[in-house]
Parts: C-alpha cells; structure tokens; sequence
C-alpha cells in the first residue's frame, strides 16, 4: 500500500503542476484535500497487476488526456 499511495502522490503532484502550468489556479483549501488514497482503483484486499511501461529514468509516464475514451481493460 505504501508504493501504491507514494505512486499516485507522483502523479497528482504531476496533474496539479500541469494544470497550474496551463493557467488553472489551484487553490490551497482543494490542494488540502488530495489524497492518494482516494481512488477505486485502490483494492485493499487483492493484489495489483503492474504493466511497466518502458520509459526513460527518471521519467513517468505520460498523464492520460481525460477526454480521451478508454479501452477496454483486458482480463
């Protein structure tokens, strides 16, 4: 559980910067409220699979458009 919310601290920290940078002001109150926890994809009681993207180091991954439709995922 660790790495999972060490992991989605990453990429909200990275979500906030790219909204910021494109002009949104975030403010301090919302800012309070981010929690890496709060997330469905968060399973408490399974395992989680991992697909590791091949990236450069020290890089993360691109962050997903959200209006972009999804696929389908695979079981």
């Amino acid at each position: 559980m660790n790495a999972i919310t060490w992991w989605n601290s990453l990429y909200i920290d990275a979500a906030v910067a790219r909204l910021e940078a494109g002009g949104l002001g975030i403010s301090r109150e919302i800012k309070a409220r981010l929690s890496p926890l709060l997330f469905e994809h968060i399973n408490f009681h399974g395992s989680y699979p991992f697909h590791r993207p091949q990236l450069e180091e020290g890089r993360l991954r691109d962050l997903r458009d959200p209006n972009a439709v999804e696929d389908e995922p695979e079981e």
